[in-house]
């Protein structure tokens, strides 16, 4: 029998961006989308809409649903909910927040999922979460 520590994942990470809010979220929303890869950096490109109940998924010509926008505040905040990319019954929270402080933008992400998580999605999330923020500064701080 699973225990609880089995059934959950609660990941949190934060970056700082030598950018404004504005360029930070332009960069976070354009790593979600068009310019999203992998950490191996293949091609992965994804379509997000913008607004409560728009969806975000893999663009692969049929779709691959990970998730529905739950909260968006541009250039502040966007909450998805859906399984991510765990194609199998778990119910997963994904919250992006920017904020400016001195000197730029703090990038905090907190994903949770609640299920029967796979063992190989558990060791390799956080590291495939900190390609996202990592990419994205490198997106901000160019000015691209």
């Amino acid at each position: 029998m699973a225990d609880i520590q089995d059934l959950t994942l609660d990941i949190v990470q934060s970056i700082e961006i030598k950018a404004a809010v504005g360029d930070a979220w332009k960069a976070v929303l354009s790593r979600l989308t068009s310019e999203n890869s992998t950490p191996d950096n293949k091609p992965m490109p994804m379509v997000l809409e913008e607004w409560p109940g728009g969806r975000w998924l893999r663009d692969l010509g049929n779709g691959h649903l990970w998730g529905f926008v739950h909260v968006i505040k541009p250039p502040n905040l966007i909450e998805i909910q859906g399984p991510m990319f765990m194609s199998y019954a778990v119910a997963g929270h994904l919250q992006l927040r920017l904020t400016q402080i001195s000197g730029g933008t703090e990038f905090l992400l907190r994903h949770r999922v609640l299920g029967m998580i796979d063992p190989s999605h558990r060791a390799c999330v956080t590291h495939g979460w900190d390609y996202l923020l990592q990419s994205a500064k490198q997106l901000a701080e160019s000015g691209a």
